[in-house]
């Protein structure tokens, strides 16, 4: 419990590979069976002592390439990771700038068909006020960095393709960002807006 809680807020919300997990269960103790007994122990306590879901993320497919062809094959060995989502009604007043971003960037792909090329994206943030090299933003500091962190969450994808434009970047919902509890409330959130 005390490493996820530790590592989360290190790598601000970033998926805990269950390899990763496992690893440090098994240090010490060989018992093929351990670390889904200790990992769903800790998801328990976490609920109920912080008011934490402990959220297996799985990747269900590979990245598509059907936009052109990818420049480095990525592999699927990463299938399971875990991130602690609260299950509390709080407001956290620092959060929420980061979480609008996301939302926006989130809901923008959704409505490109859950892909986007970096270019296009970065044309819909632009009408929003948010210019790609800026580094200075008064809320959310370096953009690139914003857009980057959302991938390191898992919310999307990046991608590097060759195309007959040259070499592009494409963004793709990840399996954050399909979950059913943000996909669905993403999706009431637009149909609401229609």
């Amino acid at each position: 419990m005390r490493y996820v809680l530790f590592k989360t807020h290190q790598t601000s919300g970033c998926p805990i590979k269950r390899e990763e997990l496992t690893g440090i269960i098994t240090k010490n103790y060989r018992q093929p069976a351990l670390p889904t007994l200790v990992i769903d122990e800790a998801r328990d306590r976490l609920a109920a002592t912080f008011g934490f879901e402990m959220r297996e993320l799985q990747r269900t497919r590979a990245p598509s390439t059907r936009f052109g062809r990818a420049s480095k094959p990525q592999l699927n060995a990463e299938t399971k990771s875990y991130v602690l989502v609260n299950q509390l009604d709080l407001e956290d007043k620092e959060a929420a700038p980061l979480s609008g971003f996301s939302f926006v960037v989130i809901s923008l792909i959704h409505l490109a068909g859950g892909k986007s090329y970096e270019e296009d994206l970065w044309h819909q943030l632009k009408q929003l006020g948010l210019k790609e090299n800026d580094e200075n933003h008064p809320v959310l500091g370096n953009n690139k960095q914003a857009l980057e962190l959302l991938v390191q969450q898992r919310y999307m994808l990046k991608e590097k393709l060759t195309g007959p434009e040259g070499h592009v970047v494409m963004y793709e919902l990840a399996e954050r960002a399909l979950d059913e509890a943000i996909s669905g409330k993403l999706k009431d959130y637009i149909s609401q807006e229609e």
